[in-house]
């Protein structure tokens, strides 16, 4: 989430609430950091629709149906999110050339959209979630203050909406910016809803979307909700993971245990359930290999092996960049070093924030090239 994915560029003063549940302070705006101009915009390639017509007859099922990979990133410079593909999930591609595909300008209250997640559910679709929140949205001309509400009270941010789309095909989308306060007031007066992801609960037959809700300025905590059908609103009131002080979830599916990354005391670490919104059993090491904070983790399997990729942000420094580790086993993770220098690399973008990816059939990695016109190397 990035707290979500911000520290590092929001001032000093706003960061007691974040300081408060274990993360690290930011520094002030690079020096000759600066808005994109407001002016006219390369087109995104996506078209929101109201409605999705019906799902592809072939829907993938299993992973050999698989053919490549899709990583969903943001970046602060534009408050946007960005799309790229991978043949190998080794070497991805921006589909549009370092532009935003997600204009957080056109899909969120505030203007910005943070902390992107994407994943497959089993009818076939995309599922994207996002924080609907601009940390600059006073020096971009679109408030008056520096949040929307009182930092002194409400601490960093202090967003309450999240911004749920969903295709079929990554180029149409549904859109919806849901208000989480608004729709359970019996949460009462909730900081902020962050860094949404969205996972399939096998139990319940329905996608569930996991969150952070931060209390008090201090207490934040992982919160699940069930969406709707068309993945418009959630239906549920988000109830809080027992026995996890963490943010920046991720879940994912393994024989039959849930592995949850999660983000404490600016590292990474991981618990093991064998159901979805609670049990959890957390590690009390630091997973990542780094020495400076890290954030954002977001776990994918490697097609054909039974390799786990682990990335994360690693935002303690300069210049902040991703970071990856492997592991066959959850107990032992390999260090595979860092974005554009290691193994994982962009042919035409560089240092991508708080990403996630899942899978695309082969069919659809070549629509997706031929839709923004790129070249990738396909059979």
């Amino acid at each position: 989430m990035n707290s979500p994915c911000l520290r590092r560029l929001a001032p000093l003063l706003l960061l007691a609430g974040v300081l408060a549940a274990g993360a690290e302070p930011a520094a002030p705006r690079p020096p000759g950091f600066r808005f994109p101009p407001r002016g006219e915009k390369k087109p995104t390639g996506i078209v929101l629709v109201d409605h999705l017509g019906p799902a592809s007859a072939t829907v993938p099922h299993t992973e050999k149906d698989f053919g490549g990979y899709v990583m969903v990133y943001f970046k602060d410079q534009t408050q946007s999110a960005y799309l790229a593909v991978s043949r190998d999930g080794y070497t991805f591609t921006d589909v549009n050339g370092g532009e935003p595909v997600f204009d957080g300008e056109i899909l969120a209250e505030q203007k910005g959209v943070r902390d992107p997640h994407l994943t497959r559910g089993p009818d076939g679709g995309f599922y994207l979630a996002m924080t609907d929140l601009h940390i600059f949205g006073q020096l971009a001309g679109f408030r008056d203050t520096p949040w929307q509400r009182p930092a002194e009270k409400y601490g960093w941010g202090n967003n309450r909406a999240l911004v749920l789309m969903k295709s079929w095909d990554l180029i149409h989308w549904t859109h919806a910016d849901f208000r989480v306060d608004q729709a359970f007031p019996e949460l009462g007066d909730i900081d902020c809803a962050w860094a949404p992801e969205t996972t399939y609960d096998p139990e319940r037959g329905r996608m569930m979307v996991y969150f952070t809700i931060r209390y008090g300025n201090k207490r934040a905590n992982l919160y699940t909700a069930y969406a709707d059908d068309a993945f418009a609103r959630l239906e549920t009131v988000p109830r809080m993971i027992p026995g996890i002080g963490g943010i920046d979830g991720d879940l994912t599916h393994v024989g039959d245990k849930w592995h949850l990354f999660y983000v404490g005391g600016a590292a990474i670490h991981h618990a093991v359930s064998a159901r979805l919104t609670e049990g959890y059993v957390a590690e009390e090491r630091r997973i990542d290999p780094e020495t400076k904070p890290t954030e954002a983790p977001n776990l994918f399997k490697r097609l054909g092996t039974d390799t786990y990729v682990l990335m994360y942000d690693v935002y303690g420094g300069r210049p902040n960049n991703m970071g990856f580790s492997e592991t066959t086993d959850f107990v032992t993770y390999r260090d595979i070093g860092h974005f554009n220098e290691g193994v994982m690399k962009g042919t035409n973008f560089e240092r991508p924030k708080h990403g996630a990816v899942t899978y695309l059939t082969l069919a659809e990695l070549q629509a997706v090239a031929s839709h923004w016109k790129i070249p990738l190397d396909l059979p």
